[in-house]
Formats: structure tokens, sequence, C-alpha cells
């Protein structure tokens, strides 16, 4: 297995297991708000390792680029939108990560126009 598919079965399953984190055991605790931003996160997460998946097994010249920009997009994406609806629960002030997460979806946008031109 390669490291593509590794880090999108990862993702995949992530996103599986802090969805029924939030469903469960967030829900009593966290504002809606930030279980709602905590949802997009999941999503976000789920959609790039399916992606991730889905560029390991397209015959491409080269998908380096846009490996590395989904994996380093959902990194700092997600990670940072979990952690920011996380704060009031560990009771750490994270409002320093906020710039990380547009960083992170830029990465992610580039990752889709390099995979759109790969096809063009």
């Amino acid at each position: 297995m390669n490291t593509l598919e590794i880090f999108g079965i990862s993702f995949a399953l992530l996103s599986v297991i802090f969805g029924a984190f939030g469903a469960h055991l967030l829900k009593k605790t966290l504002p809606e708000t930030a279980l709602q931003s905590f949802e997009v996160g999941i999503r976000y997460m789920m959609y790039h390792g399916l992606a991730l998946l889905l560029v390991s097994s397209l015959q491409l010249e080269d998908n380096a680029w846009i490996s590395r920009l989904f994996i380093g997009g959902t990194l700092l994406f997600s990670f940072s939108i979990f952690f920011l609806s996380l704060q009031s629960v560990i009771k750490f002030n994270l409002k320093w990560l906020g710039p990380v997460t547009p960083i992170g979806g830029l990465l992610l946008v580039m990752g889709w126009i390099v995979l759109l031109f790969k096809f063009i």
C-alpha cells in the first residue's frame, strides 16, 4: 500500500471515528456552532480521504503535488477546525489557529486546480 492510500484510508477512518465522537459525546458539551464547525472538519476530511484514494488509483504522470496539497490542506484545515471547536472543552485558548484554517482550505483548492489541469 502506498502513502496516498494510507493517508486516504486514515482520513476516512478518522472522519468516521470523529463523527461518532461528535455525535455522541460532543453533542452534549459543545455549543451548536462549535459542533457544526467540527462536522465541517469531519466532512472535508472524508472528502479528501476519498479523493486521495481516487488519485492513488489514477494513472497520472505525477500526482505528487496533488497528494501533497490534499494531505497538507486536510491536516491544516480539518485539524485546526477540530482544535478550535474543542477549545471550550479543553480550556485552552487556541484562537491563534484561526488563520491556519484558510491556509489549509487554500491548499485543498490548489490541489483540485492541479488535478483539473492534469485532466485537461
